[in-house]
């Protein structure tokens, strides 16, 4: 066993882990971040996107020693101080960019990056960024337009799909 630490949505956090143990499921298993969703394992639905270091990361990808030190925040650092949702959340619900909910803390945390490197991307480089992310209910088209309407954008031109 190793001990890890590092800052977890502004918390420092520590534990026991093995060395193979994934920063998804020390997130899940040990600190009870459970919003931090596991769902292939092999780096291709986006479910578990976290953010290390203020970079976009698939945390069943990165073992949990890998972060040592690191600045991590996960879905439950998202929402306004005073518990409300954020922008991108809200924009999500208001666009309906979310149906059964499994992918979404995944596209909010990729969302989140993209829009903090891009703050008005277009159409093209949302879909082009949301690629490593899989919704399997939703579709796309309200994930995308949620997006854009976070980013301040007019989206009453986008075509409904």
């Amino acid at each position: 066993m190793t001990q890890v630490k590092m800052t977890v949505n502004g918390k420092a956090a520590s534990g026991d882990v093995e060395g193979r143990t994934l920063l998804a499921s020390f997130l899940r298993d040990s600190l009870n971040l459970t919003g931090t969703h596991i769902g292939c394992d092999t780096s291709q639905c986006g479910a578990c996107v976290v953010h290390v270091n203020g970079e976009a990361v698939k945390a069943c990808t990165m073992l949990a020693v890998e972060a040592e030190g690191a600045d991590v925040k996960t879905i439950e650092s998202m929402a306004n101080a005073d518990g409300s949702l954020n922008v991108i959340q809200q924009a999500f619900q208001d666009h309906h960019g979310l149906q059964c909910g499994f992918c979404t803390p995944g596209m909010v945390m990729s969302a989140s990056a993209l829009l903090k490197d891009n703050p008005k991307p277009t159409e093209a480089e949302v879909r082009h960024y949301l690629d490593g992310n899989i919704c399997r209910c939703t579709g796309y088209h309200n994930i995308v337009k949620a997006i854009m309407a976070a980013s301040g954008q007019d989206v009453s031109a986008l075509a409904a799909e």
